[in-house]
């Protein structure tokens, strides 16, 4: 992983604020806020607004500075953010090997009978080559 990819690797706080804007999109802060409190009540607004003003450093959101309330959204899409994640995950934890990534998942929390088909599923396009790396 370079630099410039460890600096695009969002913290907790900062994917929990990603998460409210691939929710809603585009977001004033005190949009984000308001989401956030419902969860965290304590969460403090110059908490989120310095925290999205750090984001907007490091390049995971856009700021819209047009308006007098600024406008956020998330640079990359969701998928995009936890296919990075997962990908420093598995070289940091697993040695690059998506297999124990998998059975780690697996042995962690029950996958449900759901799940279980749509991961064969997904198998199965994968070793017909039709899968994404």
């Amino acid at each position: 992983m370079t630099k410039r990819d460890a600096k695009l690797r969002p913290t907790d706080a900062e994917l929990e604020i990603l998460n409210v804007l691939w929710q809603r999109g585009a977001s004033t802060v005190r949009d984000v806020h308001q989401e956030i409190s419902r969860v965290k009540p304590t969460a403090g607004y110059t908490t989120v607004l310095k925290t999205m003003q750090i984001m907007a450093e490091k390049n995971l959101v856009r700021r819209d500075e047009s308006q007098r309330a600024h406008v956020y959204e998330a640079r990359l899409a969701r998928e995009q953010t936890q296919r990075q994640l997962i990908g420093d995950l598995l070289d940091r934890a697993f040695d690059g090997s998506a297999t124990k990534l998998v059975m780690q998942a697996l042995s962690a929390k029950k996958a449900s009978a759901e799940e279980l088909s749509t991961i064969r599923d997904m198998l199965d396009e994968f070793e017909r080559g039709g899968g994404k790396s």
